[in-house]
Order: C-alpha cells, then sequence, then structure tokens
C-alpha cells in the first residue's frame, strides 16, 4: 500500500439485507469451486514458494461464471464489497474488484471518489497480474483521465510490484482515447524495474501506444531506449512493427 495512505472501511455496522447479500455470495462462490481447477489456477497464477502469486488460495471459479456473479450481486453495498477484497480465496477478490469497476462505470462523481479512493487504500488485496488488468485502467486509470497523474506516479516508484504494475496499466485509459504521454513517462521510469511482470506490462503498454495513439511516438520512445530496455518488454513492445522495423531495433539490443 502506497506509504502515507489511510485504508478507507465503508462500514458503519453492517445492515441485515448486507450480511444476507454477502452470505448468499459465499453460497454461491463455494457452489461454483471446483478442485481440480483450482489445482490449475494454482500453478499458472504462480503461487510456490518465492513466486509472485505465493500464497494465494484459489476456489477454482472461471471468470464467465464470476462475471454471471457481478451482475447479481451489482447492488452490494461498498460495506460488503470491501469485506469480499479481503477475502483470503483469489475468485473472490476479483469479485469484489469487478464490482467496484461496475459501480465506477456507472456511478456519479462523489460515487466514483469514493471507489478510487478505496482501491488506492487497499493494493495490498491487489495482488495479482489479473487482478491489476482487470481493474486498474478501468477504475484508477479513468478517474484520472482529466485529472493530475501524481497518483500514478507515486505508484510507479513504488517498492511494490503490483502497484508499479498497476500504475502502468492505469495509463491504457489514456492511451485508449490517444493520449500516450503519461504511458510513456511511465514507461521510462520502468526501464531498470528488475520484474518480468513490469517488463511485460510496460510492453504491451508501449505496443497499445503504437496501435492506438501513434507508431511515431513508439518508435521515437525506442529510437532513445531500445538499447536499455530489458529484451522482454523490447519484444512486446515491438510485436506489431513491421518485420524491418522489428529487427532493427533487436539488432540494437543485440549490439549494446
Amino acid at each position: 500500500m502506497l506509504a502515507g495512505r489511510r485504508v478507507i472501511v465503508y462500514d458503519g455496522g453492517m445492515t441485515t439485507e448486507g450480511a444476507r447479500q454477502l452470505e448468499q455470495l459465499n453460497r454461491d462462490l463455494r457452489q461454483a469451486a471446483d478442485p481440480d481447477k483450482a489445482a490449475n489456477l494454482r500453478r499458472f497464477f504462480k503461487t510456490g514458494p518465492g513466486e509472485y502469486g505465493e500464497g494465494d488460495v484459489f476456489l477454482g471459479i472461471m471468470v464467465p461464471v464470476i462475471r454471471k456473479l457481478v451482475k447479481k450481486y451489482a447492488d452490494l453495498p461498498l460495506t460488503q464489497v470491501q469485506r469480499s477484497l479481503h477475502s483470503k480465496y483469489h475468485e473472490e477478490r476479483l469479485l469484489a474488484l469487478l464490482i467496484l469497476v461496475r459501480k465506477f462505470e456507472r456511478g456519479r462523481a462523489a460515487d466514483r471518489r469514493k471507489i478510487f479512493d478505496l482501491y488506492l487504500g487497499e493494493t495490498g488485496r491487489i495482488n495479482n497480474w489479473d487482478l491489476v488488468d482487470l481493474s486498474a485502467p478501468r477504475i484508477v486509470g479513468a478517474y484520472l483521465l482529466e485529472r493530475p497523474k501524481d497518483p500514478l506516479y507515486r505508484l510507479a516508484g513504488s517498492d511494490d510490484l503490483w502497484e508499479r504494475r498497476i500504475a502502468v496499466l492505469a495509463t491504457f485509459a489514456e492511451i485508449s482515447v490517444g493520449r500516450p504521454d503519461t504511458a510513456l513517462k511511465i514507461a521510462g521510469r520502468s526501464l531498470s524495474d528488475d520484474q518480468d511482470l513490469i517488463h511485460k506490462a510496460v510492453g504491451w503498454m508501449l505496443r497499445e501506444v503504437g496501435k492506438r495513439c501513434s507508431q511515431r511516438a513508439l518508435t521515437d520512445f525506442l529510437d532513445r531506449h531500445a538499447d536499455r530496455m530489458p529484451r522482454t518488454m523490447l519484444r512486446y513492445a515491438i510485436e506489431r512493427l513491421p518485420t524491418a522495423t522489428r529487427r532493427h531495433y533487436l539488432a540494437i539490443k543485440r549490439c549494446r
């Protein structure tokens, strides 16, 4: 969690209806659980000792099922959503985040601010790449679209892998409307990052800059930094460029 950021708890006492909804949600999740899929998900999300998802616990529920539950529990109060975000189960945290996304996109300005603050106060629970990727652009990125980007730069400088990935993925909101500048700045700050999951995320966003904003903006960045970019980041970034252009930048990397 960002230093100095207070976790906002939306809990003035759980209502009877809220408690009932949360109990039913938990029953639905357990009913959909599949131990065999859970074992596969533990391997896929690298939950072993020393891996990036170490210790994460899965029920074995696929995303399409979770999306159906999002619609069913779209009106779950923020208090209960936050409680679900504190679950030890990965799928319940994902469900909570997707409900927040839905609430954010349908909410008024005050609601969006609450959700944005809650999200940044709970980054310790947003602790795997799918949780980040499915929520950060649509909450953090969307909220900051017409606001100063200081929160993104603080996240990008965090010691926490997932906060840094939130910063990178949040820039997709600006990329989607043709604005590459923030993504390029954060990419430049991430060149020395030692985590492969950041290399992949930055390369992905750079590729999207070339696709959605300007290929020139991408190649200008590559002209300045290709020799310093981690190989994975570079390969992701150049994926959609013409073959000769890809070879050019890979050759620069090999020569340095």
